[in-house]
């Protein structure tokens, strides 16, 4: 067997094992009375959209693609929902303080009103994600109204 064929087979068998190092995945079936629409009224249809366009990377419950079962996508995937989650999270947002919450949906509007999020990376293989400007500019108005909301309570 020559060098080239061994360092083949080695590498194969490398992927092959890496199919069974899995992270867990981001899937919560339970209540989340911390969400962010349990706390803040938003019409259905605005809820629809944010959880269409962010609760994948910004929730404690990602629906996953066929491929995210594949390594090293899967590792790939879960650190960029931990980071996600880690900037902000809507299904923990009632545990935030007003003023991180605030600061939060300040976050929200900046990066939506320049077209940042969703990431282009996402929303390339998610076209339904993809956010027109009557649809950002909803979400922005959305995220004013309920820093108004919030920021009585700062302290």
């Amino acid at each position: 067997m020559s060098r080239t064929q061994k360092i083949l087979i080695g590498v194969l068998a490398i992927i092959i094992l890496i199919q069974f190092i899995r992270p867990a995945k981001n899937i919560s079936v339970a209540a989340t009375p911390n969400d962010i629409f349990e706390h803040y009224q938003a019409p259905d249809t605005l809820k629809q959209l944010i959880k269409t366009a962010c609760y994948d990377c910004h929730s404690n419950n990602t629906v996953y693609p066929w491929y995210s079962n594949i390594q090293p996508v899967a590792w790939w995937l879960n650190d960029h929902v931990e980071e996600g989650k880690s900037k902000l999270n809507f299904s923990e947002f009632a545990t935030y303080t007003a003023k991180k919450g605030d600061h939060k949906l300040e976050e929200v509007m900046e990066e939506v009103k320049e077209g940042n999020m969703p990431l282009k990376s996402y929303t390339l293989i998610h076209t339904k994600t993809k956010l027109n400007t009557s649809q950002r500019e909803a979400i922005v108005q959305w995220a004013m109204q309920t820093r108004k909301q919030i920021q009585p309570n700062i302290q």
